[in-house]
């Protein structure tokens, strides 16, 4: 369960991490803008077109009286936008995605150089990536569209259609979400699209507390397009955690011992000798209780020649001395 507050905590930092560099938020507003757009249209279509749309599916249903005609075409018109939202939600991201593939690789590249230093790279020209994206996102979309199937089949089924069916619909479209998301960071590594699904499945937990709300987030119009360069920050922090990379920080915490054996401005010389304490007794080191040398244990600050205490002002010949 701890993965499930991780992959939230991803989420929440990638929006920390946008808005704190203004430049990337606004940077990678723009293909998600143009994606909300075109999908703005076609739900209005559907809007206008959906009763039409279950009136052609249904003709065996002309002939009967009511309230049973109303009731299976409402309810089918329901599950009909139930569907649409579903597929909106994961088809949004894989579009916006591939409109957005040169803005979201330079945020993804921005947020690792800022992480660990160095941001890697796939070395493929943006035609192959451009490729790649696409074939990926569309083996995505084949296998929403089979759980979509399902689910919508499962939706008929008294009390489970109305509870059940809806929350794994949302797990299903948070996990597939956050794959789509780490794979702009992954495919710069040379991860494949089956590697990438087995790091999730390993992590199922973590990629659903980072999808899940995210999907919920979707829902609401336009605030899609306000997350989604967060997202993308969000998801190559993850993928750095998938792949056992270690940010900046974390590494200045590993080697923090090393760094503070010459800390005083020393070489670090002698360390692990013996010192000399009072009276020209020596000092032996003492075990640090979890085995690791005590950096501190053998410098002797205070072991430096006094620069006044062979002085001898006082010794020269005074002018009346015999």
């Amino acid at each position: 369960m701890r993965d499930i507050g991780a992959g939230f905590g991803y989420l929440l930092q990638g929006q920390k991490w946008v808005f704190g560099h203004g430049r990337w938020f606004g940077f990678g507003l723009l293909p998600g803008l143009v994606t909300f757009v075109l999908y703005a249209g076609a739900f209005v279509g559907l809007f206008y077109g959906a009763d039409d749309l279950t009136a052609w599916a249904t003709p065996f249903a002309d002939d009967w009286g009511s309230p049973w005609q109303g009731l299976l075409r409402g309810t089918l018109t329901f599950l009909v936008f139930g569907l649409g939202l579903f597929l909106a939600v994961i088809t949004f991201t894989a579009v916006t995605l591939l409109i957005g593939q040169p803005f979201y690789e330079s945020l993804s590249e921005a947020v690792d150089r800022a992480e660990g230093g160095e941001a890697p790279e796939s070395g493929r020209p943006l035609w192959q990536e451009l490729w790649v994206s696409a074939r990926d996102s569309l083996r995505v979309l084949v296998r929403v569209a089979l759980y979509g199937v399902l689910l919508f089949a499962a939706g008929f089924i008294p009390v489970v259609g109305q509870t059940v069916v809806p929350a794994l619909g949302f797990c299903v479209s948070g996990f597939f979400l956050t794959e789509e998301l780490t794979a702009v960071a992954l495919q710069r590594r040379d991860v494949d699209f089956k590697e990438r699904l087995g790091l999730l499945r390993g992590r199922r937990t973590l990629a659903l507390g980072f999808g899940v709300p995210l999907t919920l987030f979707f829902l609401v119009p336009f605030i899609a397009v306000l997350l989604m360069p967060g997202a993308v920050a969000g998801a190559t922090l993850m993928a750095r955690d998938l792949v056992g990379e270690t940010s900046a920080d974390e590494d200045e915490d590993e080697d923090g011992d090393t760094h503070g054996e010459d800390g005083n401005g020393g070489s670090g010389e002698g360390q692990g000798r013996s010192g000399t304490g009072a009276g020209g007794h020596p000092v032996q080191p003492q075990p640090h209780p979890y085995g690791q040398p005590n950096p501190y244990q053998t410098q002797q600050p205070y072991q430096q020649a006094n620069p006044y205490q062979h002085q001898q002002p006082y010794q020269q010949p005074g002018p009346y001395s015999s």
